[in-house]
């Protein structure tokens, strides 16, 4: 069972936490299905919490962001029904569920991936979800092996169809070579890929928000120590000029106005690359 009070696997939960309060804005009408029954009422008390000490505003953060991503899948749907969906930090996303992709392949955490997989299960059973084409791998994405196991894996299922890559809430949490190595892993499956990652950079190091992030993880047993990654490195890393949203932009985008400047804000960012 994911302990959803501590740890980074804390964060997957929190997730689907935001998601389920911004449904029609997150597009994503499953979000709170993913959280057992059993476990809504320490979720909620836990989001609330950090609510309270970090920011009140994760909901419209996560719901943009998952917005972005559903959008930028559908589109890579739209122009080759044949792509295969590969998620890292996969959580508990519902995407394989909400599009039609043929294959999906969805990477995380050992714990994650059981809850994730046991969580399917039931909610097949209730009818909840349908019987999709999804695999489940766990690997410690700081680790070069199991980097090189996912690639491998991605591959064998792609089988030399494009590839929907997918890095959310993910590449910050990892040490610098990993993340880079993690930014970059949608390019190293497939010569023809979407890749869509989210991450913060360099200027946003003093946000205040993500200071008070950070001061929070300290007593939840979650790394602190973030990786930054500037639109260059991410031009370098996938090979292409990237796609650049921030928070204000996607605000414009699905909410016709800025209601909630950056600075109250975590600082997410997406970036878009098709090779």
């Amino acid at each position: 069972m994911v302990d959803v009070l501590n740890g980074v696997e804390m964060t997957a939960y929190l997730v689907n936490e935001s998601r389920a309060r911004r449904l029609k804005l997150a597009g994503d009408p499953r979000a709170a299905d993913w959280i057992p029954d059993a476990e809504r009422v320490a979720v909620r008390a836990l989001w609330d919490e950090w609510a309270s000490a970090v920011y009140t505003h994760d909901d419209l953060v996560i719901a943009l962001r998952s917005r972005c991503v559903l959008d930028a899948l559908a589109q890579s749907l739209e122009q080759d029904p044949d792509t295969v969906l590969v998620v890292c930090g996969a959580g508990f996303s519902s995407y394989p569920w909400l599009l039609p992709f043929a294959d999906a392949l969805e990477v995380d955490l050992p714990s994650i991936v059981a809850a994730k997989r046991r969580r399917v299960d039931e909610l097949m059973s209730a009818g909840i979800i349908d019987d999709r084409s999804v695999e489940h791998l766990a690997a410690d994405l700081t680790v070069p092996a199991a980097r090189c196991e996912v690639i491998d894996r991605a591959r064998e299922l792609a089988r030399g169809r494009p590839v929907a890559y997918v890095a959310e809430g993910l590449v910050y949490y990892l040490p610098a070579e990993a993340a880079r190595a993690v930014a970059r892993l949608g390019v190293d499956v497939a010569s023809r890929a979407l890749s869509v990652i989210n991450y913060w950079p360099p200027s946003v190091a003093n946000n205040l928000v993500l200071a008070a992030l950070h001061q929070w993880f300290r007593g939840r047993s979650v790394p602190e120590n973030s990786t930054y990654l500037t639109r260059e490195e991410l031009d370098s890393l996938l090979g292409v000029p990237i796609e650049d949203y921030g928070m204000e932009d996607l605000q414009r985008r699905y909410l016709g106005r800025v209601v909630v400047p950056e600075s109250g804000l975590l600082p997410e960012y997406m970036a878009i690359a098709r090779t």
